[in-house]
């Protein structure tokens, strides 16, 4: 990687600092309270410029890289000077449902608006070739924060529709290893463990379904601009498809083992379920990510490595 490229990821990581010096606490991984979806952000950037050559720097550049980052300073140095305020008045103006996702959906969405500045200063219109994971996976979180603001728990039954199968496998899982009792109706979960009864109504938040398509998302446009046949993307798709899901899987088996044996407490499992998925959903999706692209690298070296002994 050349010091260019450094010098991007330099300046895509400065709003977020910004943020984790002036709002420290607010850097939990809770999906839809939380910023530390930022600090995933700029990791999937980093995998993506980290394999890039010969990103030219311009004096123009850099100084549209400064506006940039001021109004993204701007916004949020000023949420608690008024801005914030004027996000929880259009709370009642357009019927929020959920106010916790609706304030911090414009947090993501401007972060987004941001690094797609950034890497088109840097890399034109090609960012969307050479490096869409990041810009994806913020709009990703904004749109699924917009529908949780607008159609909370059980109202969009599209992604809801899932649920009711997820609860049935974590409820078999748990019978199956003998953890504890476990009854499963439509979206409703029924525990009962070494700390009592415990009750659990599943939404597709809760499900992880929006990981699941937020994920999907961000390994779809990381493959589509890898140079490899159509046959071998669909392959590393399906095989991240079916990762995801059982890392999903994962999550809500865990948070089930939370209840069953170490408490029923509701504000302890709140805690716990507020970080489980970003827990196993971004360590595997970054693994995957990297994985992938480790391959690829090598098997393209020694493709060129042969050529080069031909010739």
């Amino acid at each position: 990687m050349n010091h260019r490229n450094t010098h991007i990821i330099f300046i895509l990581f400065i709003p977020t600092l910004l943020v984790l010096i002036i709002y420290p606490d607010s850097f939990n991984l809770s999906w839809n309270q939380g910023r530390g979806g930022f600090i995933f952000a700029l990791t999937f950037v980093f995998i993506e410029l980290f394999f890039l050559h010969n990103i030219n720097s311009t004096r123009l550049k850099i100084v549209l890289s400064i506006v940039a980052l001021s109004a993204s300073a701007f916004y949020f140095i000023s949420l608690p000077y008024g801005l914030g305020e004027y996000f929880e008045n259009l709370i009642s103006l357009y019927d929020v449902n959920l106010s916790s996702s609706w304030l911090i959906m414009w947090d993501f969405l401007v972060m987004a608006i941001f690094v797609i500045c950034i890497l088109t200063i840097f890399l034109g219109r090609n960012w969307i070739k050479l490096a869409p994971a990041s810009p994806i996976f913020l709009i990703g979180n904004s749109i699924i924060l917009f529908l949780d603001a607008m159609f909370p728990y059980d109202t969009l039954g599209l992604l809801q529709y899932a649920v009711q199968y997820m609860v049935k496998i974590d409820a078999f899982l748990i019978t199956m290893t003998g953890i504890g009792t476990a009854i499963a109706h439509n979206n409703l979960l029924f525990l009962d463990g070494d700390h009592g009864s415990f009750a659990l109504q599943v939404f597709w938040p809760s499900a992880g379904v929006h990981s699941i398509v937020i994920y999907s998302l961000v390994m779809i446009a990381f493959l589509l601009k890898m140079n490899i046949v159509i046959k071998k993307k669909l392959a590393y798709f399906i095989v991240g498809v079916i990762g995801t899901i059982i890392a999903n899987m994962i999550r809500i088996f865990f948070l089930s083992v939370f209840a069953l044996k170490i408490s029923t407490n509701p504000s302890k499992f709140e805690e716990f379920h507020s970080v489980a998925g970003e827990i196993i959903f971004v360590p595997w999706l970054i693994i995957f990510l990297m994985t992938v692209t480790a391959i690829e690298y090598r098997l393209s070296k020694n493709h060129e490595n042969k050529i080069k002994k031909n010739y």
